[in-house]
């Protein structure tokens, strides 16, 4: 139940970004979610790759745990990928004004 909330929330955040950049609302929100989902996917892989070191064992573990501990991977690659799109849609483009034209 708590995974359909953040998805709903993750979501309609890019919903609402991609609204006020006239931008595709449903393709964002849907990439937005994606984002997430391969940022815990890299968290899962994260996990097993340092089992080593900290001597944690993925495959004996318990499946909610893994996915709590893969959700700061997905929050985190969501936010960035957040950033990273409000930064490319809100950055100024060169004035291009006719009065440079006129001599």
């Amino acid at each position: 139940m708590i995974g359909i909330v953040l998805i709903y929330f993750l979501g309609k955040a890019f919903y609402d970004l991609s609204l006020a950049s006239d931008k595709n609302k449903w393709l964002f929100a849907v990439l937005g979610v994606f984002s997430y989902y391969i940022g815990t996917f890299i968290g899962g892989i994260v996990l097993v790759l340092i089992e080593p070191l900290t001597g944690f064992n993925a495959e004996t573990a318990n499946e909610y745990l893994i996915g709590f501990l893969a959700l700061p991977f997905g929050l985190l690659a969501c936010y960035g990928f957040y950033q990273l799109l409000k930064y490319h849609w809100t950055k100024q483009l060169p004035s291009t004004s006719e009065d440079l034209l006129d001599l």
